[in-house]
């Protein structure tokens, strides 16, 4: 870049060290990483003084203080981009952010194919109730083979809610069972559905139909509680609920009743309302409960898409180049007019390639 170095701040929160690797070949960027055991008021002074902040999207993982509110942007007059880890933003106030003039970008599709593996795990898993047959193998002898019986997949329904980046993997991965894919999702027309794989419906018929239910939806105002007890009762006796989009979504305590009724057969859980739950959560003492701690997209390929997608997004903006997973693009105009006055790098035109 021509002005300034663009100064980018972290946490020494783990990362794949393909992030700084790749910034370290950029002269025109500074790296400061802060360690989350030092002083906070000296760490916050140094991101005052930055023009990125590369953040943790895991909201259990990042201390409070450290979450981008309206308080700590009124702190870093010089920020001109937030940058989280992965795909989510849960982290970030980005309405805040949009008032204040500062770019939020995602790295939304790095851990995709991870995530959409990990839910298709947790289908076979429970289809065939392997979960269930490991814990029972372990812990007693008497019981027949029939009693771990589980069924194919091949045939049956899945329902996607949400076919974004995971969602559409996920249907691609259904169609080699030769499943029936439904999905529901209010930013895609019918057609955008059909050509992702699926068949659009609305979300209560496509719980009364599916043999398995997968969310691949956005944690936000209008799916929040989306997944409660009226909703569990629409699925199909039998059927299997899978999540590995954001905790708070399902209702837990509305989950755990359908489960203990028998109404549903069982649940891969990737996400909770507390990371990680309660030794004594009361899903975990279920056999037909699979639970992992918000591992999904959390693979070594995945890790290192993640680092690098975010290190050549920040890599973008010091050319002054427009990145190409930007959460809030209404604020562009404004963002420009400060990235130009505070680093004194012109904008260009052109965007930076996909990754």
């Amino acid at each position: 870049m021509t002005g300034p170095r663009l100064r980018v701040f972290r946490l020494d929160i783990w990362q794949n060290p393909a992030f700084a690797e790749r910034l370290g070949r950029e002269a025109g960027i500074e790296l400061i990483t802060a360690k989350l055991a030092d002083p906070e008021a000296s760490s916050l002074e140094a991101l005052g003084g930055a023009h990125v902040y590369s953040v943790s999207s895991a909201k259990d993982d990042l201390p409070q203080p450290w979450f981008v509110t309206a308080a700590l942007l009124a702190r870093c007059p010089r920020l001109v981009c937030v940058s989280t880890y992965g795909a989510g933003y849960d982290t970030v106030d980005v309405a805040a952010c949009t008032r204040a003039g500062v770019l939020v970008v995602n790295q939304a599709g790095a851990n995709a194919q991870a995530v959409a593996e990990h839910a298709f795990g947790f289908i076979l898993g429970l289809a065939h109730r392997i979960g269930e047959s490991d814990r029972r193998l372990r812990r007693e002898r008497g019981f027949t083979r029939e009693a771990v019986m589980g069924h194919q997949i091949t045939g049956k329904v899945l329902g996607l809610v949400g076919l974004g980046n995971t969602g559409t993997r996920t249907a691609r991965i259904a169609r080699i069972f030769d499943m029936t894919v439904l999905a529901t999702d209010p930013f895609l027309t019918p057609e955008e559905i059909g050509r992702r794989g699926a068949t659009g419906v609305p979300l209560e018929e496509l719980l009364t139909r599916s043999d398995f239910v997968s969310l691949h939806c956005p944690r936000d105002a209008s799916t929040l509680g989306l997944m409660d007890a009226a909703a569990f009762a629409r699925m199909k006796t039998g059927a299997i609920f899978v999540t590995t989009a954001r905790g708070g979504i399902h209702d837990e305590a509305a989950l755990c009743a359908a489960l203990q009724t028998g109404h549903l057969a069982g649940a891969g859980l990737d996400v909770w309302d507390i990371e990680p739950p309660p030794l004594d959560h009361p899903l975990l003492k279920l056999d037909n409960v699979i639970a992992t701690f918000h591992t999904a997209g959390v693979k070594h390929e995945a890790r290192w898409n993640t680092a690098s997608w975010g290190a050549e997004q920040i890599a973008a903006i010091a050319k002054g180049l427009r990145p190409p997973r930007i959460v809030n693009p209404e604020v562009w105009p404004e963002y420009v007019r400060r990235f130009e006055a505070i680093t004194g790098t012109k904008v260009r035109s052109g965007a930076a390639e996909p990754d």
